[in-house]
């Protein structure tokens, strides 16, 4: 059965944190939706490259994926403010299913408040917030605790669709 990945989308979303991980999750056989808060919507990355939204964030559901991306940027700023945002990663948390955020889209994680004791890394610049959230931080390319992959930087991202593709497929 084909794996089916959800990756959420806004604007100045971090360019590479969501092609990469698009692309390598394709490449693996799986099947990839991209959701933003309106569909069919042109959001622009922090850099200037496009992607179009599949879908509205607010039409998805936990049951219908196998797993959560949510790239970095300054994307996740503002979408950590949206209530159906929120409650759809708290779904995916106690579903146990793969959340994998890059970069600042630990915000999101962050702000649903399913970090608790949980081993994380994220960007420098959000290291406080993580700790703050309860998370367990840990300043390394990738750390996989449970359900949960999470790494620093577009640098990173070898590392981080290595795990997240071994977490979906364990």
């Amino acid at each position: 059965m084909t794996k089916r990945i959800l990756i959420l989308v806004g604007d100045i979303y971090e360019d590479l944190e969501l092609w990469y991980p698009k692309l390598r999750l394709i490449e693996a056989g799986m099947s990839v939706t991209v959701a933003g808060p309106e569909a069919g919507v042109k959001y622009d990355g922090k850099n200037g490259y496009p992607c179009v939204s599949d879908t509205r964030i607010d039409a998805m559901s936990e049951s219908d994926f196998d797993g959560l991306v949510v790239p970095g940027g300054f994307m996740p700023d503002k979408l950590r403010r949206d209530p159906v945002v929120l409650d759809l990663v708290r779904a995916f948390d106690a579903a146990k299913k793969p959340i994998a955020a890059i970069c600042h889209g630990g915000w999101i994680p962050i702000s649903a408040g399913v970090y608790r004791d949980v081993r994380v890394t994220g960007s420098p610049g959000i290291k406080d917030d993580l700790i703050n959230a309860g998370g367990i931080y840990s300043d390394e390319a990738v750390v996989v605790d449970g359900h949960h992959v999470s790494s620093r930087r577009p640098d990173d991202l070898p590392d981080f669709c290595r795990a997240l593709i071994g977490v979906l497929n364990a």
